[in-house]
């Protein structure tokens, strides 16, 4: 262990890195409640989905574990899955096509096969540096209200109006209830460091609906997606089957504007948050050289683009880094045998789905208005008085997600903006050749939408 993982070149030994595995997986394995609940919103069963989710990210995180030797943990990532399931499984189910989520899985197989070429041939790193800074930002903070409102949705505390567009929801509701106080639960652990504090807001919350039902205030109607909180361990606890290769490549050929842009986005987004966990989590284990390079770079994108395409035969959305694993490293995890006992503990977690299958909806809610509310935080690093177009283009990056439901939408009108403004400043040459293509990939994507 110590020749492989080389534990006192980087100054760490095996009690150490064990210990920073379990804080990494504690502050991370929320993803096991969140992502089947996220996911059956298109139509995937939500116990192929827990399967599909713990051994990705097993693999994936293995993978940055013996690659990389990284103590960095991979799983399907937050904004993404709702990506997945609310925009593009959302849109193509209103266009008539009869199975959404297998097209969606087909797009992230092949968004991780160009992952493999770009990582290849070293031009990942590139393409991200070519993106304004504000751009990026922007999109990180986009995709927290994305989710934040995702999360409010699904608890219940922001509905439908007709005469506003959204409206409050009953304060008497026990989901609207326990969705803020576990909310509150999140942010009081937070304060006083507790390791894992979303996942035991999301355990708190669903512990106290569990005394509501019992009480009689949370009344089951599985007609109105009100189900029984208490698991039910007669099914047994051995794990679904996963949603094996589901792929549909018909929907590629026939929509090939469409299909792209899916990718596209499935890309943009990916890459953001992978560069920028892989780096925030070498900083802080004082990991990068002294150039501020991460050393390795290469072996650990390549591990987060095979864990995607890993992902996507399984039946997940897309893998990724995870922020989450900061908190290992504050523990002292420094080498990959960190990741390997995050790996171990999701795979012995498969024997407890209906534990974390039977948590709800508005139990999760507290959890993505949290990592919501962390991602909003990306705002602070813009800059909005030097350049007018990275200005307005970020702004409609952050708007457009979450008033228009759609993350694809947020990427499509920043990069437009950006373009556009540049040009009629004047400014030509100042746009990248990479934000040429975007561009020009996102006016066909409105072409056919006309």
């Amino acid at each position: 262990m110590e020749k492989f993982f080389k534990l006192k070149e980087n100054g760490t030994t095996v009690k150490t890195e064990i210990l920073a595995g379990v804080t990494t997986f504690l502050s991370m394995v929320y993803i096991l409640a969140v992502n089947p609940t996220m996911l059956s919103a298109a139509g995937m069963d939500s116990a192929a989905v827990f399967t599909a989710t713990a051994v990705s990210a097993a693999f994936a995180t293995l993978l940055m574990a013996f690659l990389a030797n990284y103590p960095v943990a991979l799983a399907s990532g937050m904004g993404l899955n709702a990506y997945f399931a609310y925009t593009v499984c959302g849109e193509l189910a209103a266009n008539g096509i009869n199975n959404p989520y297998q097209v969606a899985l087909t797009a992230i197989l092949v968004e991780g096969i160009v992952f493999i070429l770009l990582s290849l041939v070293k031009f990942r790193e590139t393409l991200v540096n070519k993106i304004p800074n504000n751009l990026k930002l922007a999109i990180t903070a986009g995709i927290g209200l994305f989710i934040t409102i995702i999360g409010l949705k699904s608890a219940g505390v922001v509905i439908a109006d007709p005469a506003t567009l959204v409206g409050l929801g009953s304060l008497s509701s026990p989901t609207v209830v326990l969705a803020l106080v576990g909310l509150i639960i999140i942010a009081v652990l937070n304060h006083f460091k507790v390791v894992g504090s979303i996942l035991w807001g999301i355990l708190l919350t669903w512990g106290l609906g569990i005394v509501a039902q019992l009480t009689g205030w949370y009344v089951i109607n599985p007609e109105a997606g009100a189900f029984s909180l208490i698991p039910n361990f007669s099914v047994g606890v051995l794990p679904a089957a996963p949603h094996w290769f589901e792929f549909d490549f018909s929907y590629m050929v026939n929509h090939a504007v469409d299909f792209a842009v899916i990718v596209f986005s499935f890309l943009f987004v990916d890459l953001f948050d992978t560069v920028g966990t892989l780096i925030g989590v070498a900083s802080k284990g004082n990991m990068l050289d002294e150039d501020g390079h991460l050393p390795r770079v290469g072996r650990a994108l390549m591990s987060d683009a095979l864990g995607t395409v890993a992902g996507a035969c399984l039946g997940t959305s897309t893998v990724t880094s995870y922020v989450e694993s900061s908190a290992g490293v504050a523990q002292g995890g420094r080498t990959g045998l960190t990741g390997v006992t995050v790996a171990i503990l999701f795979i012995a977690s498969l024997f407890f789905a209906p534990i974390f299958l039977a948590i709800p909806g508005f139990a999760t809610a507290p959890a993505l208005i949290y990592v919501g509310l962390l991602m909003l935080s990306a705002i602070k690093g813009m800059d909005f008085e030097t350049d007018m177009a990275a200005t307005v283009g970020g702004f409609l990056a952050i708007i457009m997600m979450p008033f228009t439901y759609s993350i694809a939408n947020g990427i499509m009108f920043g990069i437009l903006a950006y373009v556009v403004i540049k040009v009629l400043c004047g400014k030509f040459r100042d746009v990248h050749v990479v934000m040429w293509i975007s561009s020009i990939l996102f006016a066909l994507k409105i072409f056919t939408m006309l």
